[in-house]
């Protein structure tokens, strides 16, 4: 079993309140605009991390990161990019890959709403963190855990650190 913490969109803003949440992660997953990666060193000095770059990332972000990782956990089949919609409205660069080889996991950043929606049609959950930082028109600043054991994700929550100010 894995217990993994899942934010994005920190835009170079990290706290307590989030690495009290990382330190009780087994792995966590930033799904881009970290901003600053001061914002990844904290966490890595803590934990494993599983990373992408988003569109407002500097070449020292680029260079670390990818732009979409992929990977398998547990027996579950994960996807993560910053930017690559959501069920029945997938940007075009992803929604090929999707219907050839659909993950069971897909997990985007970008919009800062917290989303988990289930695709019927690929069989496959979504999942967008919100935004765990300051910037942007977000009001409370949202993350995800769960836990991966045996091909299932289970035990998802809502994390709501708190109104950005």
């Amino acid at each position: 079993m894995k217990k993994i913490l899942l934010l994005s969109d920190t835009h170079g803003y990290i706290d307590n309140q989030i690495l009290k949440f990382v330190k009780q992660a087994d792995e966590v997953w930033h799904a881009g605009d970290i901003g600053n990666l001061k914002v990844t060193d904290a966490i890595k000095k803590l934990k494993p991390l599983r990373a992408v770059f988003g569109n407002i990332d500097d070449n020292d972000a680029r260079s670390e990161f990818t732009l979409d990782a992929k990977f398998t956990i547990e027996d579950v089949a994960v996807w993560i990019t910053h930017i690559g919609g959501y069920p029945y409205k997938y940007k075009p660069r992803v929604l090929a890959e999707l219907n050839k080889n659909p993950p069971k996991l897909f997990i985007t950043g970008h919009s800062h709403i917290l989303k988990v929606q289930y695709d019927k049609k690929l069989n496959l959950l979504h999942l967008n963190p919100g935004a765990a930082g300051k910037h942007g028109f977000h009001k409370i600043r949202t993350m995800l855990r769960f836990e991966l054991q045996n091909a299932e994700i289970k035990n998802l929550e809502i994390i709501e650190l708190a109104k950005r100010s």
